[in-house]
């Protein structure tokens, strides 16, 4: 769990960054949580953008994906949505 401290810092590291994922028509699926996964192993914080066409809300699709991953939320704007989860073998993002 994050502080909202923590979350302000994040969401302005996340404010740069470009959507790496999208969420679809298919919403989520195992192959989706796989690569989330393996982005946010690599990453840590990473931005999707949940498209018109997947008929689930971006908040919904946020709470399930932080529930399926382990990780925290950090953001929901419009379509996009900001996750973070610190990497178990080499940790980049160090919070305040």
């Amino acid at each position: 769990m994050i502080t909202s401290k923590q979350r302000a810092y994040l969401r302005g590291l996340a404010n740069g960054e470009v959507a790496i994922l999208q969420v679809g028509k298919g919403g989520v699926t195992d192959a989706l949580l796989a690569t989330v996964s393996d982005a946010l192993e690599a990453r840590e914080l990473i931005k999707l953008h949940v498209l018109e066409n997947s008929g689930e809300a971006p908040k919904a699709v946020l709470a399930e994906l932080c529930q399926a991953l382990g990780a925290d939320p950090v953001a929901s704007v419009g379509r996009k949505i900001v996750l973070y989860r610190a990497s178990s073998k080499d940790p980049v993002i160090v919070l305040p």
